[in-house]
């Protein structure tokens, strides 16, 4: 479901069907948080490569983890305060900032979830993903006896 915006003008009828044609506020939009960091997924045939852009953010903002559903989800948390004081005056400044974060991604039967792993570099967290080769993929099939 995809939020709408309606057009609150009272201007008539005709000025009003031209106007909301040609506003985009006619068309369901989704609107993104200024702290949605742009990711790419990327495929090999050895593995999958996730990587978000992250300035300013260290390894320890992120958590990552593996769910029961084989889902592997992201978060960022990023809290900062700055005080700074001016000529002893009785007068403080504070900057706030929040940052939050969580994506989900699900997971293809062929990944084995025990080699995942994830690395914090020059601004972008890269999750490598790995799949499994025909040796694993075979050792899973599991022969059934026929009592």
């Amino acid at each position: 479901m995809m939020p709408t915006v309606y057009s609150t003008r009272n201007q008539g009828w005709i000025p009003s069907l031209f106007n909301d044609f040609f506003d985009d506020t006619w068309m369901p939009t989704i609107k993104y948080n200024g702290t949605t960091p742009a990711i790419n997924v990327s495929e090999d045939k050895t593995e999958y490569k996730v990587e978000v852009a992250a300035p300013g953010m260290s390894k320890n903002d992120f958590k990552i983890q593996l769910t029961h559903d084989g889902e592997i989800v992201i978060s960022m948390e990023k809290k900062a305060e700055t005080k700074d004081e001016k000529d002893k005056k009785t007068y403080l400044r504070r900057e706030f900032s929040y940052s939050k974060f969580e994506q989900r991604f699900s997971l293809p039967d062929n990944v084995e979830k025990t080699k995942i792993a994830a690395n914090m570099a020059d601004g972008v967290l890269t999750i490598d993903i790995p799949k499994k080769t025909e040796e694993e993929k075979a050792k899973e099939t599991l022969n059934i006896e026929i009592k």
